[in-house]
């Protein structure tokens, strides 16, 4: 695309199809099964997304059908990878994905994870995950009375108050035998794993804070772990601890290649053939071209804002509303860098 006459491309298309029924009907579907797994739980809030605090009437447990996702593109590229990480998982194997920001690894995750036909457990990491995080920890207290009969008409009464331990997402899902699929593995603090070390290593979960016979927990045997990762030099990502990662098998995951990421976005946006594909030639060029990471899901991005940002009734758009676009969409990405944007937008002008 670097040739001057690529920057004269028109692209024929409407502004919006006006046929988005497939996509309200897998937006509804989504939000039924949300709405269900509310219910049976007894609770508001959502399950299965959250950054793994466990709750008194919620659980961390989801079913394979809620965790699927919808749309997920399968192409023999998306295929092979997805069954080497199932294989994996088979043969008891935790598996850690390991790829660059936007390539769909958590898609994938969720997809092998639900294959199992397993429940599964959820959890996002980040610098406030912990080993309670992980395990469980104490959460308020119970109080009940006892009362004591010694002798008619005369009894004691005694108040008395327990703590209440919560199971977090670790805890459930090797109590429950569940895939647990462990998001930004590796923004999360190295020393909240070593829990994990016993676990993969002698089958046994040791829960910090409880007492007794209840202290361990006995692995479940189809318990499975799937981790994901961004690569080790973007910014917040803490490299683990050896003795960990080598019980882990490691799958990498890249972009894929051009067709695959053509029916990637065809399938979250509603846009003509025509512009899904010069937003992918676009986005291909820009990840040669620019100092940045520009993954598959800025693609989806930036065709969602072309479907919205064409003038109305327009049936071309040129490059230049293309710049704007991937400009808007990459800011971010060079945040605070002083002339960033301007050098950024001279940069996607030049590629395209």
């Amino acid at each position: 695309m670097g040739d001057s006459s690529s920057r004269d491309r028109k692209v024929r298309g409407r502004k919006i199809r006006s046929d988005r029924s497939k996509k309200k009907r897998r937006k509804a579907k989504k939000m039924a099964k949300k709405e269900r797994k509310r219910a049976s739980n007894g609770t508001s809030g959502g399950s299965g997304g959250s950054n793994g605090s466990g709750s008194a009437s919620g659980s961390p447990l989801s079913s394979p059908e809620e965790v699927a996702p919808d749309p997920f593109v399968e192409t023999d590229a998306v295929a092979s990878v997805r069954d080497r990480v199932a294989g994996w998982l088979e043969a008891d194997q935790p598996v850690h994905l390991i790829g660059p920001t936007g390539c769909g690894k958590t898609a994938l995750a969720l997809s092998a994870a639900a294959e199992r036909g397993r429940p599964v457990v959820w959890l996002n990491g980040d610098e406030a995950v912990g080993t309670a995080e992980l395990v469980g920890t104490h959460s308020g207290g119970e109080r009940y009375e006892e009362r004591d009969q010694f002798v008619s008409g005369v009894s004691k009464k005694t108040e008395v108050v327990r703590e209440r331990w919560v199971d977090n997402p670790l805890s459930v899902a090797v109590k429950e035998g569940a895939t647990l699929v462990y998001n930004e593995f590796s923004r999360s603090d190295p020393s909240a794993h070593n829990v994990l070390l016993s676990v993969l290593e002698e089958g046994i979960l040791e829960r910090p804070g409880k007492h007794g016979e209840d202290r361990t927990i006995d692995v479940h045997p189809e318990f499975r772990l799937l981790v994901t990762s961004n690569d080790v030099e973007y910014a917040g990502v803490h490299e683990q601890q050896d003795a960990l990662l080598d019980r882990f098998v490691g799958v990498n995951v890249d972009y894929y290649d051009a067709e695959t990421e053509r029916e990637i976005v065809a399938a979250h946006v509603d846009v003509p053939e025509e512009t899904v594909e010069q937003v992918v030639d676009a986005i291909r060029t820009l990840r040669d071209e620019l100092d940045v990471v520009v993954g598959t899901r800025a693609a989806i991005t930036a065709a969602e804002g072309l479907s919205v940002f064409a003038e109305d009734g327009a049936e071309e758009f040129d490059d230049e509303l293309l710049v704007d676009v991937f400009t808007d969409v990459l800011a971010p990405k060079i945040a605070g860098e002083g002339d960033g944007i301007d050098d950024l937008r001279d940069a996607i002008s030049d590629a395209l």
